[in-house]
């Protein structure tokens, strides 16, 4: 499921408290807004019942299992989202409360997302260049408790059906035309290979190596025992078979081209991701404008960074002195994590100034998985932790890094997680809800507002800065280029590397991203230009009664949401504030 699923307390500052603006959810409801929760609350329950794994883990007794993946229960999901939109369709919004207007539209377009993916059947390709539904099995977080292990123990007995459902739909994918770009899927199959290890050397049986000193030294024994089996005996089996099928059946058939266009009904399809992932109505070409027009500003922009560092070359030979030059590229694992620690801390430290309310939940900073390290990206932030990549170090430069850490942990993407898990007052499913647009977005914004926050130290920090939000504009150029308009890889691979600083590892990876996940890549810049278009609108109706504090709290703590309802809340909002004495 793609678009259903995604204590710091500073000296001398009072206990956290929650929003002000919260206080709309605790009106009374009307008539509308208890038809509304009905739908909702069914829908949740429901979902929860389909999807346990992947919506509440290993946490709860309903963890112990995969979801369904054959046709017809994606068939009889859809029916279900579908009477869901339509029972919802029959409410009229001027019926309902701010919030369940709120509630409605992020239903009502998280689920349109579910049932058209389901019409195009994309469950006929279950992986991309970066995320594979082989990569769900070993939990990344430590395991509590007994219950837990056992849990992962039945999860282990049911991957052979979990895989062999999901390689008869990419089977179905493969008759029909309908893969992964073969162009893509190079050097995938190796993250599979360390699965089909014997013993203890694999990495399923890695949370059983440590485990909590609660668990008696007797249980453990038996579930280590137990774990050996399982993976031995049935796992293995499963990703061996799985491997052979990749590399003999699935990579040798699977399609020449790289377009979303040149998929069955493809020009259809690719408007719908880009709906998906953009929440707006725009198509190819509109998008493709919107990026030139970015490109060219920001291109200015870095050169004249070029011109504050002393460097007297091209833009070309400027690009080559940083990605040779050891000074930019830490000498260790170690010296990189750190290095993001650092910038972390140092936000932390400015918090204050963005912010009036401030989230209890903290996460950490680990490096990326080995196993998939080497075709990852060089970063991914979430609620308990922000991986950071330390495969190959000379394609890591420290001058990205300031700019990586806003985006994917503080005030970004980890931070952004804690807000929406510990906003009061808003039904689970808004809590699980998670719109690119939106997200990416403000991960993007957050790297602008960090000039506003002194976070860029010397002009090359600046100019990795710049090199990123370059990277988001160009993506407008490539997604919808390779997509809508036949470019191929290699120009899209040239026209990155080009206009940014990126690693030329990091490139490809990137651009095979935007192959096989078409309209991912557009959220970012769209998302992230809606934002700072609303911030310039505050600044010129509130002059200086704007507080950028109550403009963040604001629109962190409406939760994710489609960019059009963000849009509305933002300008009430500023409707609101502009009557404040």
């Amino acid at each position: 499921m793609k678009a259903v699923f995604l204590a710091l307390a500073l000296a001398g500052l009072s206990p956290i408290v929650t929003p002000a603006f919260a206080a709309t959810s605790t009106a009374t409801p009307t008539a509308a807004d208890q038809r509304l929760q009905a739908i909702y609350d069914a829908e949740w329950t429901w979902r929860l019942n389909e999807f346990a794994n992947i919506m509440e883990g290993l946490r709860t007794k309903d963890g112990d299992r995969f979801p369904g993946v054959t046709p017809a229960d994606w068939t009889r999901r859809k029916a279900y989202w579908q009477k869901a939109i339509d029972q919802m369709a029959a409410i009229p919004d001027a019926d309902l409360s701010p919030e369940a207007r709120l509630n409605k539209a992020v239903l009502a377009e998280s689920l349109r997302a579910q049932v058209a993916n389901i019409g195009w059947r994309t469950y006929e390709a279950p992986l991309n260049s970066d995320t594979f539904f082989w990569g769900e099995v070993k939990p990344y977080s430590a395991l509590e408790n007994a219950a837990e292990y056992r849990r992962y123990l039945k999860r282990l007995a049911d991957v052979p059906r979990y895989f062999d459902e999901n390689i008869a739909n990419m089977r179905a994918g493969m008759a029909r035309g309908y893969t992964v770009p073969q162009a893509t899927l190079k050097g995938r199959d190796t993250t599979i290979a360390p699965f089909t290890r014997p013993g203890t050397d694999n990495p399923l049986y890695e949370p059983f190596k440590t485990m909590p000193d609660s668990i008696p030294a007797a249980d453990q024994a038996a579930l280590r025992a137990d774990a050996t089996k399982l993976i031995d005996g049935v796992a293995v089996p499963a990703y061996t078979r799985l491997l052979g099928f990749l590399r003999n059946d699935y990579m040798p058939a699977a399609r020449t081209t790289i377009a979303a266009a040149d998929l069955p009904d493809g020009p259809a399809f690719y408007r719908d991701q880009i709906r998906e992932y953009t929440t707006l109505d725009l198509g190819p070409e509109a998008i493709h404008a919107i990026g030139l027009k970015e490109v060219e500003r920001i291109d200015a922009d870095m050169k004249a960074t070029i011109a504050k560092t002393g460097f007297k070359g091209s833009f070309p030979e400027f690009l080559q002195f940083l990605r040779s030059d050891p000074q930019f590229y830490a000498r260790t694992p170690a010296e990189l994590l750190g290095f993001a620690a650092y910038v972390a801390k140092r936000m932390d430290g400015k918090l204050k100034d963005v912010f009036t309310t401030l989230p209890r939940y903290r996460f950490t900073i680990r490096p990326v998985p080995d196993a998939i390290a080497p075709i990852y990206t060089s970063g991914r932030g979430g609620l308990s932790a922000c991986l950071f990549n330390t495969y190959d170090l000379k394609s890591r430069p420290l001058y990205n890094l300031t700019a990586l850490v806003l985006h994917e942990c503080v005030p970004g993407h980890s931070h952004q997680a804690a807000m929406a898990l510990e906003a009061p007052d808003r039904p689970p499913f808004r809590r699980e809800t998670y719109f690119s647009g939106y997200g990416e977005g403000w991960g993007l914004y957050t790297e602008w507002l960090g000039t506003k926050l002194g976070m860029y130290e010397t002009p090359y920090d600046e100019f990795g800065r710049e090199t990123f939000e370059m990277w988001r504009a160009a993506r407008l150029v490539i997604d919808t280029g390779i997509h809508s308009m036949g470019w191929s890889r290699q120009q899209a691979i040239d026209y990155l590397a080009s206009h940014t600083a990126l690693a030329q590892l990091d490139i490809e990876n990137e651009v095979d991203r935007y192959i096989s996940w078409p309209g991912q890549a557009l959220a970012y810049k769209l998302g992230e230009l809606k934002m700072r278009e609303l911030r310039g609108l505050a600044e010129a109706e509130l002059g200086p009664k704007f507080d950028q504090r109550r403009f963040h709290d604001t629109l962190l703590n409406m939760g994710s949401v489609p960019l059009p309802a963000m849009e509305s809340e933002m300008k009430a909002w500023i409707a609101a504030e502009k009557l404040k004495p």
